[in-house]
């Protein structure tokens, strides 16, 4: 087993591998300030910051604002990725986080984004075709040497933030989601609150006139450190004022204005200022602006520079976004207005509808709901999805349906007399979509027979009289409302799992009986672990298409939140999260099972109430297929390999080295590498039958209630 230093030295890498390839914020300051001007970065103890702060400040609790997105590949430290996600580890990872802080007398604030603004969309999509570019390569790796590759090929789990946000408010933390740019609302509250500190990895933090940027890439939480990149050093060295900053930004280049787009003006910069030194380009930039000479009124406005129409519109675009409220840009026409949301959607929505929405998403206790209301416009980030693969769809085609039914609960329909109908914009990432525009849908009403519920009823109604609507819609957003009967028995969790292995085996092609069984066993044998236990589980080979299957699933978990978001909360949110429902490598390992022909009661570990759980679940999803002439076929995919392939098993009785064959058959006694043939399955394999409802949920409905 690799030893604990041996694991924190890989995950240093990972974490040094994946800040040293992503330059956030602003073009080339993060190098500058680290390799050429290491005086601008100071080293910081928290506890002692802490301490300081609480000084200065008696009447409250040291608060860090944590920039939530940007610290999602410091939190994932799990050793396994690739396979979907090991939740429950990431949940203990969390704590651990939240722990160290806490223990130091820090209160923590999280923040997430909750929207992608269209000033910096360009921005977004470069990031995310760049990402895709990523996975083709992890995914011809997998295929190639049937393994997950090291960390620096590292791709975090799908739907990881939107996750994220619902397990810290699980473990008690205050956890807010954006209604503009992330940035923005952090520097802003850090500010307004009098906060000790922000921690994130985005150099858009030293640009902001707000309290210090603490690097999250620096974060060592055995001893509570880390680096204080600070603005006012930064000043010194440039020899600018902290009103400055945002210009300087700009002309090097941000999320809003592109790198590109100023590049002549840098170089006629280098060429007038530069002195061959480290870090000139900056150095040069900084030069120039120090240059320019105010007007009469001392104000030294950006049209005094040699701009372009467009380029100065976009700079003042850019400055403006630097600007917290109150606070005002030397270089800025003080009439100029200042950069506010709009949204598109809000003239046709309720106002107790919208408020609601607002409230619950500001809370990051929804999903999905605020951001089609206010301004019709949606995006999904990257998923693990093998461009290659001609079987499975992208999940953004797949799960389609299911979004045009949620805008359909969520948008009202439009008279004749307004001449179009309300649609959503979609930025979904998945292979061959160059993102050049985004994907028009039209919402899609429900097929209920009272038609589509009204919104306020579902949202506001008394909760006696509409707790059954609500489950019918939820239940018709999946096209699934002829399993309503069926899982009056079903704790939350299992609806859950019922359902969306449902739908993917109905929508998806060329799905397999042995793909059910993995997707319901792995649901049914995660009951029975703890996240020690499924952490220890080691897979012999990995397989591609288990790896898209995994996300597929994971993803389409994001869309059970969002359906139950729009339709009123039928269900407690936190039982359709991952960690109740989905284990990356458990998942994984059912899968490599169930197509190399395991027995029933090998697949679900001789455990006799598991395995009558397993049948029922399986019953109801196979029954449900039928109804829809669907018929899956059994098509066992063991694999191809050039002789046997090894991994490893973790247990209270230490490592055991095997072969695959060997996985499949522990029971039978044989020597260390010795080959065997697979134990083939029972005669009745494949016989399906509808169990008799399993004791522990007779009569319980408690999702319902």
């Amino acid at each position: 087993m690799m030893c604990h230093c041996k694991k924190e030295k890989l995950r240093n890498l990972v974490n040094c591998c994946f800040l040293s390839r992503i330059d956030m914020g602003v073009k080339g300051l993060q190098y500058f300030m680290e390799s050429c001007y290491p005086e601008t970065c100071l080293p910081v103890d928290l506890r002692q910051m802490a301490a300081s702060h609480a000084r200065g400040h008696p009447d409250t609790t040291p608060t860090v604002v944590v920039d939530g997105m940007a610290c999602l590949r410091y939190w994932y430290q799990c050793e396994a990725w690739v396979h979907g996600g090991q939740w429950q580890e990431y949940i203990h990872l969390l704590q651990r986080f939240v722990g160290a802080f806490t223990a130091a007398g820090i209160r923590l604030v999280f923040f997430f984004d909750g929207t992608v603004e269209e000033l910096k969309r360009a921005e977004w999509v470069k990031r995310r075709l760049r990402v895709n570019h990523d996975i083709a390569r992890l995914f011809h790796y997998i295929k190639h040497h049937r393994q997950q590759p090291a960390g620096e090929m590292l791709c975090l789990p799908s739907g990881l933030a939107t996750f994220t946000r619902f397990a810290l408010k699980s473990l008690g933390q205050e956890t807010w989601c954006s209604i503009r740019e992330g940035d923005y609302e952090i520097a802003e509250y850090a500010l307004r609150r009098d906060c000790m500190g922000i921690l994130g990895q985005d150099t858009d933090f030293v640009i902001y006139d707000t309290v210090p940027y603490l690097s999250i890439g620096k974060l060592k939480l055995e001893n509570m450190t880390t680096v204080h990149f600070s603005r006012e050093k930064l000043c010194d060295v440039l020899k600018l004022q902290m009103s400055d900053l945002p210009l300087l930004a700009c002309i090097l280049g941000n999320d809003i204005v592109p790198e590109h787009q100023l590049h002549w003006l840098r170089k006629n910069a280098l060429t007038s200022y530069g002195k061959k030194t480290k870090g000139e380009k900056i150095l040069s930039v900084a030069e120039f602006i120090s240059r320019v000479r105010p007007r009469s009124d001392g104000l030294r406005d950006i049209s005094l520079m040699p701009l372009t129409k467009v380029d100065k519109e976009l700079v003042e675009k850019g400055v403006l976004s630097y600007l917290l409220p109150g606070q005002k840009s030397p270089w800025l026409d003080p009439n100029l207005p200042p950069l506010e949301p709009t949204g598109l959607m809000e003239k046709y929505i309720d106002k107790d509808i919208l408020r609601a929405a607002k409230e619950k998403h500001v809370r990051a206790e929804c999903f999905m709901v605020y951001n089609v209301l206010h301004d019709g416009t949606l995006e999904c980030s990257n998923t693990l999805e093998d461009e290659e693969e001609c079987e499975l769809q992208p999940q953004a085609v797949l799960y389609q349906l299911v979004r045009e039914h949620i805008y359909g609960v969520l948008l009202p329909h439009l008279p004749a007399s307004h001449g179009h109908t309300l649609s959503v914009m979609e930025w979904f990432v998945f292979p061959g979509n160059p993102l050049n525009a985004p994907n028009k849908v039209t919402p899609k009403p429900l097929e209920l027979p009272e038609g589509t519920p009204d919104l306020m009823g579902l949202w506001f109604g008394n909760e006696s009289e509409v707790k059954s609507a609500r489950v019918s819609t939820f239940l018709a957003v999946l096209d699934l409302r002829d399993l309503s009967q069926d899982l009056d028995s079903l704790d939350s969790s299992s609806v859950a799992v019922v359902c969306l292995t449902t739908y993917i085996a109905v929508h998806a092609k060329h799905l397999s009986l042995e793909d059910i069984d993995a997707y319901l066993s792995q649901a049914v044998c995660i009951r029975y672990k703890s996240y020690t236990e499924l952490k220890q589980i080691r897979v012999p080979e990995v397989d591609a298409r288990a790896v898209q299957l995994g996300s597929l699933f994971v993803r389409g978990l994001t869309y059970m939140v969002a359906a139950n978001s729009a339709c009123g909360f039928p269900f407690p949110m936190l039982e359709l999260m991952p960690w109740k429902t989905f284990d990356g490598l458990l998942f994984h390992l059912k899968y490599l099972q169930a197509h190399s022909g395991c027995p029933e009661e090998e697949l679900l570990e001789d455990n006799p109430a598991g395995s009558s759980l397993f049948l029922s679940l399986q019953a109801l999803v196979l029954a449900a297929c039928r109804r829809r002439g669907l018929t899956l076929p059994s098509q066992p995919r063991r694999p191809p390999r050039e002789g046997p392939v090894h991994g490893e098993c973790h247990g209270e009785s230490g490592s055991q080295i095997f072969s695959t064959s060997e996985l499949y058959s522990r029971d039978q006694p044989r020597g260390r590498g010795q080959r065997t043939t697979p134990r083939s399955r029972r005669p009745n394999r494949r016989r399906y039958h509808l169990a008799p409802r399993w004791p522990q949920f007779e009569n319980q409905r408690p999702a319902f209630h």
